[in-house]
């Protein structure tokens, strides 16, 4: 029981030096629930003139959500969205058919050294959703529920746990949570979902007796409850839900059950017809290998 299987993920340049752990999809496991990309970046000191910013691109079937432990980032796409993204706020971006976003680093912190850490996962729509009208959603830190439960302070980023359930909108069943272990504590997680990971982005805990090192995403046993304990105080998300309808492709920055999907948005994206960032004239090339 317990730890199902252990995905330690690799760490890739996102350009610029900007480094980040990604954890999905691995060739072990495409998704946890809903989730086929995992990326954990920092805590990294952004220092005074440094330059992190992601152009404007592409996305399809797919849902970003991003969320911050620490920093700042803005947020802008082609429905005219511009969003300070700051901790403990959920910022769910639907692609469906098709959106283009950047995010940048904040003007009045370009001056300034300051940390940014944080996730930022994709949720696959469901097959039945994936051409969707594109559309952003900011829930501010303010309306997550939070509550303790036993030795852990629990917030519910995404969907229903322990009694609460959070604001945040999805297609599909999927849960999101960002949990604070006390050291030396412990708190019971009941199986939430049919597909449950855990990822601690400090310190090393114990799943069921069972020591998982830090940075490293925790499978768990379907249908039975797991105690999660923690020598030193850490900070984990727990992350899932129902399994994907089907297998997805992935290229790029784009996601489909349909191959020629994915054919279709990579010629739109060279043609420049997937819309643009008002006020943005910048954007991230086509890769040279096509889909």
């Amino acid at each position: 029981m317990g730890v199902q299987l252990k995905l330690t993920g690799h760490d890739k340049d996102l350009g610029g030096g900007f480094m980040v752990r990604r954890l999905l999809p691995s060739a072990r496991k495409q998704a946890v629930g809903p989730f086929l990309f995992f990326d954990h970046f920092g805590p990294v000191t952004v220092e005074p003139g440094e330059n992190h910013d992601v152009r404007p691109h592409p996305h399809i079937g797919l849902a970003t959500v991003t969320y911050l432990f620490e920093g700042a980032m803005m947020h802008r796409d082609s429905l005219g969205s511009v969003q300070r993204i700051e901790p403990g706020a959920i910022n769910w971006m639907t692609s469906g058919r098709g959106i283009v976003h950047s995010e940048r680093g904040p003007e009045d912190l370009r001056a300034k050294a300051y940390v940014n850490h944080g996730i930022q996962l994709w949720a696959a729509l469901p097959v039945a959703h994936e051409e969707v009208e594109p559309a952003f959603v900011h829930t501010p830190a303010a309306d997550i529920p939070a509550l303790a439960v036993g030795d852990a302070q629990v917030r519910v980023l995404i969907g229903q746990a322990f009694g609460k359930t959070s604001p945040v909108k999805t297609f599909a069943p999927t849960i999101y949570l960002d949990v604070q272990v006390k050291a030396g504590g412990m708190f019971e997680l009941p199986p939430l979902a049919p597909e449950l990971g855990v990822y601690s982005v400090d310190n090393a805990i114990e799943v069921d007796g069972e020591t998982v090192a830090a940075n490293t995403l925790v499978l768990l046993t379907p249908g039975v409850n797991s105690r999660i304990g923690a020598a030193a105080s850490a900070r984990l998300v727990v992350l899932g839900g129902e399994a994907l309808d089907g297998h997805r492709l992935i290229w790029w920055n784009f996601v489909s059950s349909r191959k020629e999907r994915i054919v279709q948005a990579s010629e739109d994206w060279q043609a420049q017809a997937m819309g643009q960032v008002p006020g943005e004239t910048e954007f991230i090339p086509l890769p040279e290998r096509k889909a």
